[in-house]
């Protein structure tokens, strides 16, 4: 038996007391930084939230790539990143698939999409309680987020004697 694709219609599986609000889309609500200068962009730009689990580090979006969709909205670009600190392969990459799940259930309501993020996994990312990363993340992005300026890289210090 085929799918009937004609006879059914996705908005029949909206409900009507939704009105003008689409339904959520299905899969994630955001992509993935892959680039190295992604995350040194990221890095660079100072905004920073460290937990016990894991390390938050944030970047406004460049003003390119903010111009380049103006008819949809942007999605949130996230990166993933675990050091050796963490633990052989097996152990970063269990790491990394927590703050991939911690960010498919926190980033999507309570990330601003007008920042890159990059999740930086930490020894503790593997023992702590998944329920209170999930606060830690959202403290952290209220923190974060309401910082908005990146630092300024200036030149030495000429206050110092």
């Amino acid at each position: 038996m085929a799918w009937d694709t004609e006879n059914t219609s996705y908005q029949e599986n909206v409900s009507e007391d939704r009105g003008e609000c689409a339904p959520m889309p299905r899969g994630r609500q955001w992509r993935t930084l892959q680039n190295r200068a992604d995350f040194l962009r990221v890095r660079g730009a100072g905004l920073r939230g460290v937990m016990p689990g894991f390390v938050l580090q944030a970047a406004p979006v460049c003003s390119q790539a903010q111009t380049r969709s103006t008819h949809h909205p942007r999605r949130l670009h996230i990166g993933f990143t675990a050091s050796k600190k963490v633990g052989n392969a097996v152990a970063r990459n269990r790491a990394k698939r927590r703050l991939r799940a911690l960010a498919d259930t926190v980033m999507g309501e309570c990330a601003d999409p007008n920042f890159d993020y990059v999740l930086i996994g930490r020894g503790e990312t593997l023992k702590r309680n998944f329920s209170s990363m999930e606060s830690d993340l959202r403290r952290v992005l209220k923190r974060v987020c309401a910082k908005k300026e990146p630092r300024k890289h200036s030149g030495p210090r000429t206050d110092a004697p």
